[in-house]
């Protein structure tokens, strides 16, 4: 498991392990059911030093690579999916976007708070109307003297309810299409005409906040515009690629930490004078679930090393957040039938990997998008 890991990454997975055992875990149910941000735990994520871990040093950050910041993700993910998306919201979408392409004076003002913890940042991309064609953008923001007016509704906005600034993405000229998109900093507790206007009651992932928002005559000053008007979709682009290896590398938590839980389960639970575990339909089980979440990382582990060495990885971010998407899923729904009707109780966490399991597969682009950029990318 650990043979493509180097030390400081082993030390950072350790050192993160024991961080979630000891302060993750132990809550993991409880906020799911009572459907509570933990802000706690992210000020103690922001005394580890890790919320800014890919952020240039220089504004608070580590400096470390997608490798590095793929290992903490999958250890959140082990233990909690909803503190795994919202981590990997925070450093992948809101933070990352003003790292690359922020001048020195936006990252000094809205990137060292994040990368330091001050507050958890968002990034507000998908639409009620959009879906998969996330380009199809009714948010509008026009140029008035030394500001931009923004207008529309964002949904789905992981964070947005907790953020204290969200990247946005707004049609700045409705005529040029895709160079028509600009990104733009929101600072949601100072901007006036934004609003939180829904916070969504999930299927799973219920302590990571998903938001609707709203922009009537939200006014910003120009300085907010994150490079220059129409970048925003090269920006986003660019975004989803390393989004599409956190997404892989919470997805390898969740399995791992559902095969996990399986596993113990296994070993401890007696049937017919013998644990579980000797009987070749659940030995055989298990396998499968340890194959299939070491697939997964392995190919989060490719998808983040070519990253880091600057590939272009289209091709592999996809292939990997679609494989560990659906790994999790699986593995997640075998952790259940492994537990028997304990599994569907909330007093195990299989249930809970399995709930949280599903946006994997939706988030970040559908499985089907990923097929479609896979088979795009094999030239079929």
């Amino acid at each position: 498991m650990d043979f493509a890991l180097g030390t400081a990454d082993r030390m950072m997975r350790e050192s993160v392990r024991e961080f979630c055992e000891a302060e993750i875990a132990p809550i993991a149910q409880d906020i799911e059911d009572d459907h509570r941000f933990p802000a706690e735990v992210f000020d103690q994520l922001a005394e580890l030093d890790v919320l800014g871990v890919p952020v240039d040093e220089a504004y608070g950050g580590l400096g470390a690579d997608q490798s590095t910041y793929a290992v903490v993700t999958e250890e959140l993910g082990r233990v909690s999916g909803s503190i795994g998306l919202s981590y990997a919201a925070h450093v992948s979408l809101a933070s990352k976007p003003i790292d690359a392409y922020g001048t020195p004076e936006q990252k000094e003002r809205w990137l060292r708070p994040l990368a330091e913890g001050e507050y958890l940042g968002a990034w507000a991309l998908t639409e009620p109307d959009s879906g998969s064609d996330a380009s199809d953008m009714d948010t509008t923001a026009e140029r008035d003297g030394d500001a931009y007016v923004l207008n529309g509704t964002k949904q789905f906005i992981t964070n947005a309810s907790v953020a204290g600034s969200i990247l946005v993405k707004a049609v700045t000229d409705p005529e040029a299409g895709y160079d028509g998109i600009s990104t733009f900093i929101v600072d949601p507790r100072e901007d006036d005409g934004f609003e939180v206007t829904t916070e969504w009651e999930k299927m799973g992932l219920n302590a990571s906040p998903t938001c609707e928002i709203r922009f009537d005559d939200c006014r910003i000053p120009a300085n907010r515009l994150l490079g220059e008007e129409g970048d925003g979709w090269d920006q986003t682009k660019e975004t989803l690629q390393g989004g599409r290896i956190s997404i892989a590398a919470l997805s390898t938590g969740l399995a791992q930490g559902a095969y996990e839980a399986a596993k113990a389960y296994a070993g401890e639970r007696e049937q017919f004078g013998q644990p579980i575990s000797e009987f070749d339909a659940i030995r055989d089980t298990l396998v499968d679930m340890y194959r299939k979440t070491q697939r997964a990382r392995l190919l989060t582990r490719e998808a983040a090393w070519r990253y880091d060495e600057g590939e272009d990885v289209t091709l592999h971010s996809a292939l990997a957040k679609l494989d560990a998407s659906e790994a999790a899923r699986e593995v997640a729904e075998d952790a259940v039938q492994v537990l028997g009707g304990y599994g569907y109780t909330t007093d195990f966490a299989p249930q809970r990997f399995y709930r949280d399991a599903k946006l994997m597969e939706i988030g970040e682009g559908t499985s089907e998008i990923q097929h479609l950029v896979v088979a795009r990318e094999l030239g079929l």
